[in-house]
């Protein structure tokens, strides 16, 4: 398999664009070419270069990259273009009203940060005319429904300090909602998951394994299924270790 190396010295927007154009000429497209361009740059880069191209060609970039590419490179190219906010209204547009994928939307909206979900929804109303809420309820139910909700909407600090004795009333909690009982009480585990922060749920998982001796995630698993499992999973993970969960699923 070819490897792609960062090139040395980076074009300016401008020549970028050029060889974009150069690409697209003739019969067929070089994808290797838009490929070694677009696969170097990053957010900032890319806006600069569609903005070239469009007073250069008087063309949408990303439009003639849609026409030009096909399969899952095309599909690749056309999420990698937006900044990571854009992508994620895009995505979550895609999965909630077109090619439902419930799995994908829970993922992209519990592994984002309070800050990253205000900015977002923000934009998805900016760009489909319509709030991500209503597109949630349209599509979600019970307890999955719910806890999209709750982590949409409810406010969370993004800071590191944690009060102790909250973080033992919360794993004593959910040990008694999930483990300890026949059944398992959900609302508990969508109140606690939903309205915590990252450095507080990961104090809850290092306490509830002390506690108990079994993993936090472990309790989940075993007392949930289907995407309201796979949503406490990703909270937890990404509270955890964010830059583990995002290696993982970027690898998958």
């Amino acid at each position: 398999m070819a490897t792609l190396t960062i090139p040395p010295v980076l074009s300016s927007p401008r020549d970028d664009a050029m060889h974009l154009y150069k690409a697209f000429k003739g019969l067929g497209c070089d994808t290797s070419a838009v490929i070694n361009i677009l696969a170097h740059r990053d957010a900032s880069q890319r806006a600069l270069i569609e903005n070239e191209y469009k007073i250069m060609y008087s063309e949408d970039l990303t439009k003639r990259l849609s026409s030009e590419l096909s399969g899952n490179l095309k599909k690749a190219v056309l999420l990698w273009m937006p900044d990571p906010a854009r992508r994620d209204a895009i995505i979550l547009k895609e999965t909630l009203t077109t090619d439902i994928d419930l799995k994908a939307a829970t993922e992209v909206i519990c592994s984002r940060t309070p800050s990253q979900i205000q900015h977002l929804k923000q934009l998805y109303h900016a760009l489909h005319g319509t709030y991500l809420e209503h597109a949630i309820q349209a599509q979600t139910s019970g307890d999955l429904g719910q806890l999209l909700l709750a982590y949409l909407s409810t406010p969370r600090s993004e800071g590191l300090e944690v009060d102790r004795t909250m973080v033992d009333h919360d794993a004593k909690a959910l040990f008694k909602a999930g483990e300890k009982r026949l059944g398992t009480d959900e609302k508990t585990f969508r109140i606690i998951f939903s309205g915590r922060s990252r450095a507080h749920m990961a104090a809850v998982s290092s306490a509830y394994h002390s506690m108990y001796g079994n993993t936090l995630k472990k309790a989940v698993k075993g007392e949930t299924s289907g995407n309201f499992e796979h949503a406490l999973v990703t909270i937890l993970q990404c509270a955890e270790n964010p830059g583990q969960y995002f290696a993982r699923v970027s690898f998958l």
